[in-house]
């Protein structure tokens, strides 16, 4: 068995896209439209789905915004220096939440930022724990 994605949904699909491409540095893998369903599939990730968890996004068409409740926690990458990512995100527009440091009563090094629709994604540094 292999993980395979985690699906979310978003509100807006080209702000999001844009977030985890252009922000995050993933790749849009692909996209498919369901004209009869009124949604949208994108599927972003460091690499390819054969080989590599992704990212489905989806975007219900007549869906503005999503209540996030309380049971998600938060997607986690792991990256080489978070202090630096934390900085090449802000540059970007994005939303820091938690800047880099140790984690409480431990020493990795970790950070979030949100995306454009509240979700967390936790940078956690390589080497760091």
């Amino acid at each position: 068995m292999r993980l395979l994605h985690t699906m979310i949904r978003v509100g807006n699909l080209e702000h999001s896209l844009a977030f985890y491409t252009e922000v995050l540095g993933m790749k849009l893998l692909r996209k498919q439209n369901y004209p009869d369903g009124r949604f949208t599939l994108a599927f972003v990730g460091y690499g390819e789905e054969d080989s590599n968890s992704v990212i489905e996004l989806t975007h219900n068409w007549d869906t503005d915004s999503y209540e996030l409740g309380n049971a998600f926690g938060h997607l986690a990458v792991e990256v080489d220096d978070a202090y630096a990512t934390c900085e090449a995100v802000r540059a970007k527009g994005g939303k820091v939440v938690r800047e880099a440091g140790p984690m409480k009563h431990g020493t990795t090094v970790i950070a979030f930022v949100e995306d454009p629709d509240g979700y967390k994604i936790e940078f956690i540094q390589k080497g760091s724990h």
